[in-house]
């Protein structure tokens, strides 16, 4: 491929005629402008320069080349010919560290409001921003953590709880701990190599770890413990069900154990911390959430009928993300997939959506049938949302839940340089919590650990009167 000098890239420089280099090739991204699922201004503002840093830090190297055509690549710069890019662009984008005071010693770190308090200050704003907001008022975001308040324990005393174990089975997979790692969002804002760290750390716990959909998948799988370690994956179906069946099955090719789909964003929430990150890119209103949700990963288009193909592509267990009512529960379950995610995508899609935890109550009260353990051998209820200690884990699970995903927590672990160690040091803290907890209310094992323990009647009192079945 030919050497073309930066002082002709330079030239292409407005978002009808937008070059950008990255890792050393030339793209012409001016037709891609209107799909990126994160607005035009983020690529113009690198039209006719390197943008390779701030690729680097949302994306894996291989995403530009599976998105673009091959026709867009316009050559190889030439060494040394490329204007830098401008210092306000990468100040916006960066993920390194922002305060140049080194992060407190991991030791100091006893909880996840530590974490998270020290991620704050280390993560860039488009990075705090982009894993810490909600959607709009953000009331679905701040609900979890206040319904997890009004539950409470009921522990029983005088009872034997030497030793306890909390581990159980996710899928069929042994896990030692009660939850699995949730699948998230640009991991490059926490760690390089966030959804490898995950799975190596994961691995070495005995955990789960759910890889999303934009994961570098060949070297999550190369970062497992072991070779037997079980991993999850998440599918966005895109609007393109070509490009979702070649994904299932390659993931199913690595040896992926199990399928998460996410039904609960059909297109994007405004995510308004996000857009005042961006605000000072462009003056105008953020355009078309339908359209933009439309573009990239989601897909308004999906419904119940497109189960059918997806189980015929693969034998993964099935997994729906993101239920968030006893009625559609009870479809999935008819319909035969071996799970359902309680979640409301974190806060990020429908604000004032009900907290999971509220559907986990309907699911008691009105399909208790889905929670039984004669029914958990083929379907299984999950819940995300909100999990920050392990008294919340242990609510969930007496309620009825086989497990829990937690995400945030795991992200802000892996920022302000903490790593793998980070993400270590809070899968123990969950371990210590989680077994100290349940040898206070009683139990030794999750088994033991049923609905009379906990007193939910004032979250009872909030769910529905209008379920219909």
């Amino acid at each position: 491929m030919a050497f073309v000098d930066g002082t002709e890239v330079a030239r292409h420089n407005t978002e009808q005629d937008c070059w950008v280099v990255i890792h050393g090739k030339i793209w012409d991204v001016s037709e891609f402008l209107a799909d990126h699922p994160g607005g035009a201004n983020v690529i113009v503002k690198y039209s006719g320069r390197d943008a390779t840093k701030a690729y680097n830090e949302v994306h894996d190297p291989e995403l530009v080349t599976s998105t673009l055509s091959p026709s867009k690549c316009l050559g190889d710069i030439r060494p040394d010919s490329i204007a830098e890019p401008p210092q306000e662009a990468v100040a916006s984008t960066t993920t390194t560290l922002t305060d140049p005071a080194s992060p407190p010693p991991l030791h100091s770190i006893i909880n996840v409001d530590d974490f998270e308090k020290v991620a704050k200050r280390h993560l860039s704003p488009a990075g705090w921003a982009y894993y810490a907001s909600g959607t709009e008022d953000e009331v679905s975001l701040m609900d979890t953590r206040r319904l997890f308040r009004m539950i409470t324990f009921r522990p029983r005393v005088l009872r034997r709880v030497e030793p306890v174990s909390a581990a159980v089975k996710i899928l069929g997979h042994p896990s030692s701990l009660p939850f699995y790692i949730s699948p998230t969002g640009i991991g490059r804002y926490a760690h390089p190599d966030a959804e490898a760290v995950l799975a190596c750390a994961a691995g070495k716990e005995g955990a789960i770890y759910c890889m999303p959909t934009t994961a570098t998948h060949d070297s999550v799988f190369a970062a497992r413990s072991k070779p037997d370690q079980p991993l999850f994956f998440q599918l966005y179906t895109t609007r393109e069900r070509s490009k979702a069946l070649a994904m299932i099955r390659k993931l199913e090719a690595l040896g992926a154990a199990a399928l998460f789909l996410t039904v609960d964003s059909p297109v994007l929430g405004r995510r308004e911390q996000d857009e005042r990150i961006s605000a000072a890119d462009t003056p105008r209103v953020s355009s078309g959430l339908a359209k933009k949700g439309s573009m990239g990963l989601l897909n308004p288009m999906l419904c119940w009928e497109d189960l059918k193909w997806i189980r015929e592509a693969t034998s993964m267990p099935l997994v729906l993300k993101g239920v968030q009512t006893v009625e559609d529960a009870i479809i999935a379950y008819d319909l035969g997939v071996q799970g359902v995610v309680l979640s409301n995508h974190g806060g990020r899609s429908l604000d004032t959506a009900q907290a999971p935890i509220i559907t986990l109550l309907e699911i008691r009260k009105h399909a208790p049938h889905l929670l039984t353990p004669e029914t958990r051998d083929k379907f299984q209820v999950f819940v995300d949302g909100g999990f920050r200690r392990g008294t919340d884990v242990l609510k969930a699970l007496a309620l009825g839940a086989a497990a829990v995903g937690i995400g945030r927590p795991f992200l802000y672990s892996m920022a302000s340089g903490y790593g793998e160690a980070g993400v270590a040091r809070l899968l123990q803290m969950f371990r210590v919590e989680i077994e100290t907890s349940m040898a206070l209310a009683g139990a030794t094992t999750v088994a033991e650990l049923v609905p009379e323990m906990i007193n939910s009647e004032r979250a009872e009192s909030e769910m529905s009167r209008r379920i219909k079945l």
